[in-house]
């Protein structure tokens, strides 16, 4: 099949379906084995316990307090706002971005913890933490969550940027995302498959949400504010 005959909805659907495809694999895997970490798992945890100089860990504790409380749910808020002030539709067409934005952080949340009881996979050892945590580990939170967050505003990006600055503002918040996940292997509260998982679980939702507004919005992205040059270069 030519790639050029794939619609963008359809890209993004199979990309959606290729993640929960992964990422159920990863939890069965985890599942089977009991929360037993790999030996991959074992030597990463052990080489970040062993590996942790002191400004290294400020700047890793710093990070991943980002991934929770109040800062994913303002980033949900701030890209509902941001789409929201574009719309020019009335009080509701301007409010509705926000809901949505909430709604789906929050059915996001709720389906995780779901999967996180289902687990039920043990965190490492707590003599190696070196941050507070609580709970199962399997997916890692803080991951899916900031992932989940950096993809909001990218939506907020790609409805309103220009094709420039939303490109750069992506690769901003692929860095935030990722860095969050590494934190949480490097403080030694989660083992490496965990953030891999929560990684997969953010992208199958947010892939889905990507191909539901690309059919929706029936456009790759729309036009970038401002006005516009008849001239053709």
């Amino acid at each position: 099949m030519n790639p050029g005959t794939v619609s963008l909805p359809t890209r993004w659907a199979l990309v959606s379906a290729l993640s929960a495809a992964l990422f159920g694999l990863l939890a069965l895997l985890v599942t089977a084995r009991h929360g037993t970490p790999w030996a991959l798992d074992r030597s990463l945890h052990l080489w970040s316990v062993r590996h942790r100089p002191p400004v290294l860990l400020a700047l890793a504790r710093a990070i991943t307090a980002t991934g929770t409380g109040p800062v994913p749910y303002l980033c949900a808020v701030t890209a509902g706002l941001v789409v929201g002030m574009g719309a020019g539709r009335g009080a509701w067409g301007r409010l509705s971005p926000v809901v949505g934005a909430l709604g789906f952080l929050l059915l996001v949340q709720g389906m995780r913890y779901a999967v996180l009881f289902a687990v039920s996979r043990p965190r490492p050892p707590a003599g190696g933490w070196a941050t507070h945590a609580h709970g199962f580990a399997f997916p890692s939170g803080h991951t899916s969550t900031s992932a989940t967050a950096a993809g909001l505003l990218a939506w907020a990006l790609w409805r309103t940027a220009t094709p420039a600055a939303a490109r750069a503002g992506w690769c901003v918040l692929a860095c935030w995302a990722v860095a969050v996940g590494l934190t949480r292997g490097y403080l030694g509260v989660h083992w490496p498959s965990d953030v891999l998982g929560g990684w997969l679980y953010a992208l199958t939702w947010l892939a889905a949400a990507t191909a539901w507004a690309a059919r929706t919005y029936r456009t790759d992205r729309p036009a970038p504010p401002g006005p516009r040059s008849s001239t053709v270069p």
